[in-house]
């Protein structure tokens, strides 16, 4: 059995995962962002009937990530995020900001704090929840779709660094997932939208927020895959979606401009 730290745990597929994990009888040290959050994680964890260690780790936050030094880690799942849907041109720059300290470089202080001792052991793992959008981007999610793309290159990069020296990398890509995380990207673009200023059309996301998956099945399939000794670099979920990313690198080679 593993230790293993999850991040972005306080919600949708993080806290299936943390649970499961836990459940499958790995010692689980579950982030969750707030501490409404981790109240709520530590009671479901005792309904369900599993120990899990819930802490408050807003990635963000330099006092949460060294308290989340203080725990051994034999496999780190960098799985927090936001989502910030709009429009390229028009997406206020703070909402880019936060996104790339949420998804890239708060997990990236992580990773230099929490690497290290694997390195020392010759042994561990690092798994990046990336997403479907890390490879097939798709209009007025760019930002989002950025921070994932960068997630994709790290993760490879690191791949070839640190493997050499016992210590393994995954990514983990999912498709969309009725969780609310991906409603949740999507209103948050009318905070700021504004109709009678906007550059573009209201983009309508309803068939694409209507045809989201059960997410029991990605929740179980990150439980098998996290702990697992060997498995593909790239889990991509559900299956339709591997043929479609591949589909989608064929597209943009034969693109003109």
């Amino acid at each position: 059995m593993a230790d293993i730290l999850i991040t972005g745990a306080g919600s949708g597929l993080g806290r299936g995962a943390a649970l499961g994990l836990a459940r499958a009888g790995h010692h689980v040290v579950a982030g969750a962002e707030i501490w409404p959050q981790v109240r709520e994680l530590r009671a479901e964890a005792e309904r369900a009937g599993v120990t899990l260690d819930a802490i408050k780790l807003d990635v963000t936050d330099p006092a949460d990530r060294a308290y989340a030094r203080r725990h051994r880690v034999d496999i780190l799942v960098l799985n927090a995020g936001v989502q910030e849907a709009g429009a390229v041109v028009e997406i206020p720059m703070d909402r880019v900001r936060r996104s790339f300290e949420v998804n890239v470089f708060g997990h990236l202080h992580l990773v230099q704090d929490l690497v290290p001792p694997m390195l020392e052991r010759a042994a561990g793992k690092v798994v990046w929840v990336s997403s479907a959008v890390g490879i097939r981007t798709r209009p007025f999610v760019g930002v989002y779709a950025a921070t994932k793309h960068a997630i994709e290159a790290l993760a490879w990069a690191m791949k070839g660094e640190l493997e050499p020296r016992g210590v393994r990398v995954a990514v983990v890509n999912p498709g969309p997932y009725r969780t609310g995380y991906n409603d949740t990207g999507v209103e948050a673009m009318f905070q700021w939208w504004d109709s009678s200023t906007a550059l573009l059309d209201r983009p309508d996301f309803d068939d694409y927020l209507e045809h989201q998956g059960d997410p029991r099945e990605m929740v179980e399939e990150m439980v098998r895959v996290i702990p697992a000794e060997r498995h593909p670099f790239r889990t991509a979920y559900p299956d339709k979606i591997r043929g479609q990313l591949r589909e989608f690198e064929s597209q943009v080679w034969d693109a003109t401009t």
